[in-house]
């Protein structure tokens, strides 16, 4: 099989010949290729060939292409910091008022540099594997998380509890913008899509809240992308143990959780129902583990969804620049020895 191969068949619930493995590994490609994060959001062509050159070192089956955590937010006007050698992040709230809401003026996100390099990144990364390795456009921030971007996130979660209307509009507005990410991500030929809403999660918000504001729009980014005829991923840090069963009403293909999601819990909530991506602990295992702190995490997770085709190993959330190559290798090594065990 190759890679592509693997990841669909995960993705469809039928076993792959290999367990398929698929990193967050943004930051940490710009760093191993010699980029700062400044190079790489601004050169796409650069950026491309420090995911090729990942990918093809270890041998993985997917190419995870993420890019920044706020671009949309940026897109729509939200005021973003750019550092040198960091993620880019928001810098202050574009609706100072909740009533400001009554003034955004429709926009188009694919006049954005940022959001164009993303989509060219993309481009770059198919254009090279084809149909080898399984290609994953990650679309950015999904409604709330957007919404609270642009609105500041206390204020945000200070609007909630109100019962103002306008937070509706808001959302729209939003999902109007992730909708446009994945029209657009779809037509650079990726294989599949995902979004982030980790303030939608319960570290933040309550279940009640989830299902009123976060879920009916991350359902529509599900919809839109099988619109496209392309599996979606939903992404949520945190502990989602109170929500999973929420988020399956989403029909997403994939969840890519957090360590701090207890693993039995996922598997007794989800398995066989949408595939698990994830969910080693990036910081604490990835980056400041020793090389058997990566055996042992990995092998947990292997044993757990040992009788499902449904997981694809991966870290919780994005791995820092800092993890070191013997770790990746570890992780590599355990799952294909564990597949060609079993």
């Amino acid at each position: 099989m190759t890679g592509k191969e693997r990841i669909e068949a995960a993705l469809k619930g039928t076993w792959p010949d290999k367990r398929p493995i698929m990193l967050h590994n943004f930051m940490l490609a710009a760093r191993v290729h010699g980029l700062t994060m400044k190079q790489y959001r601004e050169n796409p062509r650069d950026a491309a060939e420090a995911h090729i050159s990942f990918v093809e070192r270890y041998d993985l089956d997917a190419v995870f292409i993420d890019v920044d955590t706020c671009t949309t937010a940026g897109a729509v006007g939200v005021p973003i910091d750019y550092p040198e050698d960091e993620p880019a992040r928001v810098s202050g709230s574009q609706l100072l008022q909740l009533a400001d809401v009554d003034h955004l003026e429709p926009v188009d996100i694919s006049k954005d540099r940022y959001v164009q390099n993303w989509l060219e990144i993309c481009c770059l990364v198919k254009e090279h594997f084809g149909d080898e390795k399984c290609v994953r456009g990650n679309c950015d921030q999904a409604p709330f998380s957007l919404a609270s971007m642009m609105r500041g996130t206390i204020n945000f979660m200070m609007d909630l509890p109100s019962g103002d209307e306008r937070i509706f509009r808001l959302l729209e507005y939003c999902q109007d913008a992730c909708f446009q990410f994945i029209d657009l991500m779809s037509q650079t030929g990726v294989d599949m899509v995902s979004n982030g809403d980790s303030p939608a999660g319960p570290d933040m918000i309550s279940p009640q809240m989830y299902r009123t504001f976060a879920l009916p729009y991350e359902t529509s980014l599900v919809k839109r992308a099988h619109e496209k005829y392309l599996p979606y991923c939903l992404h949520i840090c945190g502990d989602t143990s109170l929500i999973l069963d929420s988020m399956l009403e989403t029909e997403s293909d994939a969840f890519e959780l957090d360590f701090k999601t207890d693993t039995e819990v996922i598997v007794s909530s989800c398995k066989d129902q949408v595939t698990i991506i994830g969910t080693i602990d990036p910081v604490g295992v990835m980056a400041r583990g020793s090389v058997h702190n990566v055996e042992e995490a990995a092998l947990s997770l292997l044993h757990a969804f040992n009788d499902t085709p449904r997981f694809i190993m991966n870290a919780g959330c994005a791995l820092p620049p800092s993890t070191p190559p013997e770790n990746i290798q570890r992780l590599v090594d355990v799952t294909r020895a564990y597949q060609e065990a079993s």
